[in-house]
């Protein structure tokens, strides 16, 4: 059936206002945070995946580093263990460790890689063992408290943070058709495996791959004051006052210090995105007035 003139119109201004973009973006690398509804939501994951190829198709590398909160603390539930968390860390002993393991590395990747596939992209599943990919080390946290001459240190168990990224890996599988899909499980020198934050791996590889965008997908329309107000065209300094002055707080830390040292580190932009809204990357990447929060260097 063919379009009406206004459907037509519309249409052709959609493609002719995404070419200048599609156009700035080939060959360049986009790191993609995935997590939140748009992981459990069958609809948006389906235009999650259909995004992820057609970036590919235009010449686009995107790598997707995703987290698995929920699906981890659902199994613990069902296991009898109680999830616990320090400013947005999950605490994890040994046996937690193997629930990440099995969730974030096997149940979880597979889906979304296959998501992928089943799209017509080539997806590859990676852990940070594979590789290997991703190098870390325990993760020390400390709290000041008042009665304390010196802080208090904090045992996360299992919990870690990025020694370094092996480039090599993702550079080889960026140069072919394929598509990255990271688990942010690292590995120590010894051996050891370390849960780490997914926010934190985003922007460290977001860093290390000098990527032109850093996109974070959340579970809400951007960064908010504390008026409820969306806040936009950020730089990092104002971000570090924002944590300063409270108004960036628990759960948001994490994202927040990951693109904000990015943003330093030399990755042009990055994005706070709802990833409730379908095709949320691609209104990102290929409009004018884009969604969500950026923040950039000045």
């Amino acid at each position: 059936m063919a379009l009406d003139p206004s459907q037509a119109l519309n249409i052709a201004h959609v493609l002719t206002e995404a070419l200048p973009y599609i156009q700035r973006y080939q060959g360049k690398c986009m790191v993609i945070k995935y997590g939140g509804n748009a992981m459990v939501d069958e609809a948006l994951k389906r235009s999650f995946a259909r995004d992820m190829v057609l970036m590919k198709l235009v010449g686009i590398h995107p790598i997707i580093v995703h987290g698995g909160g929920p699906q981890i603390g659902a199994l613990l539930a069902r296991l009898g263990k109680e999830s616990r968390f320090v400013d947005g860390m999950r605490v994890t002993d040994a046996e937690t460790m193997d629930v990440v393991e099995m969730v974030l590395g096997g149940l979880v990747n597979k889906q979304i890689v296959n998501l992928i596939n089943s799209h017509g992209g080539h997806a590859i599943g990676l852990t940070g063992k594979d590789g290997p990919l991703i190098y870390a080390h325990k993760l020390s946290l400390s709290r000041r408290r008042e009665a304390l001459e010196a802080p208090e240190i904090i045992d996360l168990g299992h919990v870690g943070e990025v020694s370094s990224i092996n480039t090599q890996v993702l550079e080889y599988l960026t140069r072919g058709d394929f598509i990255p899909v990271i688990a942010p499980i690292g590995v120590g020198e010894d051996g050891t495996s370390y849960n780490i934050n997914a926010d934190l791996v985003a922007g460290k590889i977001a860093e290390v791959m000098q990527a032109e965008k850093l996109i974070m997908l959340t579970n809400i329309v951007g960064l908010l004051d504390q008026q409820g107000e969306l806040l936009t065209g950020l730089s990092a300094e104002r971000v570090d006052e924002l944590i300063s002055d409270g108004t960036i707080s628990g759960g948001m830390l994490p994202k927040m210090d990951s693109v904000v040292d990015a943003v330093k580190a030399g990755v042009k932009r990055a994005h706070i995105i709802d990833g409730r809204v379908e095709h949320a990357v691609l209104l990102e990447l290929f409009t004018d007035s884009g969604i969500g929060t950026l923040i950039e260097r000045q």
